[in-house]
């Protein structure tokens, strides 16, 4: 019987280093396991601060795109209506252009009426002249 006991007491210390060890390295595990999880609720925390930021961010950027949009649109309507008083100025440009061309024809043609008044003039005047001279002599 004492053999028994001392065989049993032998098992059941063996039986507890084992158990005794096998607690260590659970502990241990447990321990691991709870700094990884606190590491990954610190990462998820600063994921959660980095998604708000992000969120911030593109509410800012939804925000600068709306007025982007509607400078563009502004924008746009200016370029029609500086577009639109282009054409009327080129128009304008071109119909002045015609009118300057027709008035240098028209001063041309006066030019030559006042030439050909002054050679007129002149032969009237010579004449003029001629009979004065021709009173005087006579």
């Amino acid at each position: 019987q004492l053999k028994d006991a001392q065989y049993n007491l032998t098992e059941s210390e063996n039986k507890y280093e084992t158990l005794a060890r096998k607690l260590q390295t659970m502990e241990a595990e447990a321990e691991r396991s709870n700094e990884r999880a606190e590491t990954v609720e610190i990462k998820f925390m600063d994921i959660e601060d980095e998604l708000k930021v992000v969120g911030q961010n593109q509410q800012t950027l939804e925000v600068s795109e709306e007025k982007s949009l509607e400078r563009e649109e502004k924008l746009q309507k200016q370029i029609k209506e500086l577009m639109t008083k282009l054409k009327i100025a080129d128009t304008r440009s071109e119909n002045a252009e015609m009118d300057i061309g027709r008035l240098n024809v028209r001063i041309d043609k006066v030019e030559e009426d006042l030439v050909i008044e002054k050679m007129k003039i002149k032969s009237v005047s010579d004449d003029l002249n001629k009979c004065f001279d021709d009173m005087l002599y006579i």
